[in-house]
């Protein structure tokens, strides 16, 4: 018999020195987890580093190594402070390149706009040596994928436009299926049961998570798994669990 394949993992590296200060509020993290998980690619760990050569070449090469597919958003414009691409070169030992493809379509972008494709702008055609182009079809200036690194732009219309135009590029695996059992109990009176719930079910991912409403402490529990039969046997000890402390679960399809 042939062992099953891993399910294919991925990673995003978030870079800019505005995300970390607050001045910017990420949100490509949670498009991209929504994405990634309907192509079955458990998307494992997010990081947020800053516009520094020596954290962006560290962050790149730990991941690349660890996980199936790396994706990074941010740092590919005109300005100084726009490093990715020639971090992402060094981090492959490779040079980085003025892309003559990535070149056709800036110009074509900006002819006829009344704006110059200065120097600057032309930085955005900079491609590590044996990149594959990402395109973007919002404004024009690519993204691209050397190995499993996959490089976006930070700007969340461009980021979604880009991640969209890849994922015919991805190899996913099977879907993780989700249900969530609300509940008006506290997660510490369902700690004790639900522990041994997690313990019979170790291929099921269960996750409690407390809230607050109608008064009272609440509990949301959500179960991941991509066997459906696994999951529904799950879920169905877990609402027996919360009716067992005169609680009326609501179960949904999701995690919601």
């Amino acid at each position: 018999m042939t062992a099953p394949t891993a399910a294919p993992t991925g990673c995003l590296i978030i870079i800019g020195n505005e995300i970390l200060s607050g001045r910017t509020q990420d949100v490509n993290l949670n498009h991209l987890a929504k994405v990634l998980g309907g192509l079955g690619v458990r998307l494992r760990e997010a990081r947020v580093v800053a516009d520094d050569e020596a954290a962006i070449i560290e962050a790149v090469n730990q991941t690349r190594a660890r996980y199936t597919y790396v994706f990074t958003t941010g740092g590919i414009g005109p300005t100084h402070d726009d490093i990715t691409a020639a971090c992402i070169a060094k981090a492959f030992g490779v040079p980085l390149l003025r892309d003559p493809e990535a070149v056709r379509r800036l110009e074509a972008h900006y002819q006829g706009t009344g704006r110059e494709l200065n120097e600057a702008r032309l930085r955005m055609a900079n491609v590590p040596q044996g990149g594959i182009l990402i395109d973007n079809p919002v404004s024009a200036a690519p993204g691209f994928q050397i190995g499993n690194v996959f490089v976006m732009a930070g700007v969340p219309a461009i980021m979604q436009a880009m991640l969209a135009s890849l994922t015919n590029r991805l190899v996913g695996g099977p879907v993780v299926l989700a249900r969530t059992v609300r509940c008006l109990v506290g997660e510490g009176e369902l700690a004790g049961g639900l522990s041994a719930i997690q313990d019979r079910y170790a291929d099921v991912d269960i996750g409690s998570y407390p809230t607050y409403r109608e008064g009272r402490f609440a509990t949301s529990l959500v179960l991941r798994s991509p066997d459906a039969a696994r999951l529904a046997a799950a879920t169905e000890e877990v609402a027996t669990l919360v009716r067992g402390m005169g609680a009326e679960p609501e179960v949904v399809e999701g995690a919601a």
